[in-house]
């Protein structure tokens, strides 16, 4: 389609990740934030101006072909101030059999009521969305793939199925 972007501005990229999903994972961390989360983790990903501005398909040249990965991760920053970019790459790597896990600083609710067209295609993507503010009072390092006690990880394949909000359930490994 002609209105796909070609382009996204990234805090940076990490091609093995272990804490941001499942198995191993090639996590983007997209560039700009709204949310300021005190005791944020990458707090130099808010500039939206900052970053620096890769191709669509080098990012995806980053992430094929590996026969490790079992999916992507978008991060941030904040995916959804970037959502074209953000759904192409998700569908990219669902062509290829990854899954994709989305975070964000807002509720699955808030992202529903958007208005823009790109806000739901990235949800449509997503095949699970840790959502929520990082909340400091709130934090835990015994939480898997978040870190703090309000946020949820939500498996957007049954809860598109299901009509409702249903959280992901970790594999018994």
């Amino acid at each position: 389609m002609s209105d796909t972007p070609s382009t996204i501005r990234l805090y940076g990229m990490v091609n093995y990740s272990i804490v941001d999903g499942p198995g191993y994972r090639f996590s983007v961390f997209t560039q700009g934030c709204p949310h300021h989360c005190e005791g944020c983790h990458n707090p130099e990903s808010h500039d939206p101006a900052g970053g620096t501005v890769y191709t669509l398909d080098e990012v995806e040249k980053r992430f094929s072909g590996n026969p490790l990965l079992s999916g992507i991760t978008l991060s941030g920053g904040e995916p959804f101030m970037q959502p074209a970019a953000c759904a192409e790459l998700a569908r990219r790597a669902h062509e290829k059999g990854l899954n994709v896990w989305t975070f964000t600083g807002s509720t699955l609710e808030a992202h529903q009521q958007s208005d823009d067209p790109a806000v739901h295609a990235l949800l449509n993507e997503t095949d699970v969305l840790v959502d929520g503010p990082f909340i400091l009072a709130q934090r835990s390092l015994e939480l898997l793939y978040c870190g703090s006690k309000n946020q949820r990880i939500i498996d957007m394949n049954k809860t598109r199925q299901q009509g409702e909000i249903v959280l992901w359930e970790a594999p018994e490994w």
